[in-house]
């Protein structure tokens, strides 16, 4: 007698269903929508009840002022806090602020409230795209007190930057590159700080694009620039090129939250903005060797690939590399890690910098192979140093510490696969 389940020789058997797939984890989605309706009701008790303190607005409004009335010497126009710095987007942006509120700082808090909370839904679809943190880790992006206080109780324009940055990388990740290359240049032009973000973003185009593609792009990009520079460039183009576009600013010691332990006579020196454009560069350099370039075998190897792949000129500036849709945590793992590394080798940054990259923290710190606690930590530990005012030798010396350790987990983390498409 045959056992049960063995089939005898000679029979057939009629294959098994194959096994549905689980189905997709709703929590981080879900816990989402809940910390954006929770952190809009915050940021509404904010705005109601805590005192708003003046720092920049009243010389964002004056050089708006000075826009409006014809001035396009960019060395004439100033604030009460000196000089305009900023590239043209800057006045098209708080000259449109300025036309919604008259001037006014409450309507202009109800308005930074609302990009907060569009800002925060841009970071949160990255994260849940990337799906590297887990669930709950999410609210972590709405306990910053710092940050929520840069927003609606200082408006500061670096918002608006990030805000623009953040959207460009959720356009980039669903591989709308030209687009997204067009909103990251709109972010250049409200503040330079996101061309931190640039080195990587090269790097990815390079890994996605074909060579006209990226040209193109970054034709588009350039044109942006342009486009908006064009009343100060056709009438005063070397005093707008020079004051926008300047990268050697020396910034004041007392304000340094990351180096307030180094002497400011060496502060400010050249020798010291050196090194650490140096050790930035550097660091790029080896993290896009080992890291985000491993399974090319490397810078060298991935750019000789280009060439010896290509058979005439014409197919190597035309054809894509044979692996070219990038997955999105390796996106937004390459863009966060490269603005983090210039983070930490900035000779100073002031307490609205940290919207540079508070938002990337969770994501930062759960790609290093650390437990969740000492994440947890770190993250806290960052949160109490920028909350130090004014900063001091300790404070900013323990910053540094933390992000030399984060950066060093960063770096003992294996390397992402990177492509969408491809056997790993």
């Amino acid at each position: 007698m045959a056992r049960v389940g063995k089939h005898s020789a000679g029979e057939s058997s009629s294959p098994s269903p194959s096994p549905s797939p689980p189905p997709p984890d709703r929590r981080p989605l879900y816990f989402a929508a809940f910390l954006l309706l929770a952190d809009a009701a915050l940021v509404a008790l904010i705005v109601a009840f805590v005192p708003y303190t003046k720092i920049d607005w009243d010389a964002y409004m004056a050089q708006v002022d000075a826009f409006a009335e014809g001035e396009r010497d960019y060395t004439k126009i100033e604030g009460d806090t000196g000089p305009l710095v900023y590239p043209a987007g800057f006045l098209y942006v708080y000259s449109a602020i300025k036309f919604l509120t008259a001037g006014q700082v409450f309507p202009a808090q109800i308005l930074f409230g609302v990009l907060y909370i569009v800002n925060l839904s841009l970071v949160l679809l990255l994260y849940v795209k990337t799906e590297v943190l887990p669930w709950w880790a999410l609210g972590l992006l709405c306990f910053s007190k710092r940050v929520h206080s840069i927003f609606v109780l200082r408006l500061f324009n670096d918002c608006f930057a990030m805000t623009f940055l953040h959207a460009s990388m959720v356009l980039i990740i669903y591989h709308k590159w030209y687009l997204g290359l067009i909103i990251f240049s709109a972010a250049v032009s409200i503040k330079m700080n996101v061309l931190l973000f640039a080195p990587s973003l090269l790097l990815l185009m390079l890994k996605a694009m074909s060579i006209k593609g990226v040209f193109f792009a970054l034709s588009g990009a350039a044109a942006l620039q342009v486009l908006l520079g064009i009343p100060f460039l056709l009438s005063h183009p070397v005093e707008y090129i020079s004051r926008a576009f300047n990268l050697g600013r020396v910034f004041i010691h007392f304000w340094s939250v990351n180096f307030k332990f180094v002497p400011e006579k060496f502060f400010v020196s050249k020798e010291l903005a050196v090194a650490l454009l140096v050790l930035h560069l550097t660091t790029l350099i080896v993290f896009a060797h080992y890291k985000w370039l491993k399974h090319e075998g490397g810078v060298f190897r991935f750019l000789h690939s280009r060439f010896k792949d290509a058979t005439s000129i014409q197919q190597f500036i035309f054809s894509k590399p044979k692996l070219s849709s990038l997955s999105t945590e390796h996106i937004v793992t390459v863009m966060f890690v490269g603005n983090f590394i210039g983070i930490v080798c900035a000779r100073s940054l002031h307490y609205q910098f940290y919207s540079w990259y508070f938002y990337s923290l969770p994501f930062l710190l759960w790609k290093t192979p650390f437990p969740t606690f000492v994440r947890i930590i770190l993250f806290v530990g960052v949160e109490i140093c920028w909350n130090i005012f004014p900063s001091t030798a300790y404070s900013s010396l323990l910053l540094l510490f933390l992000h030399i350790s984060i950066l060093v987990g960063l770096w003992s983390s294996p390397a992402e696969y990177p492509y969408a498409n491809g056997k790993k």
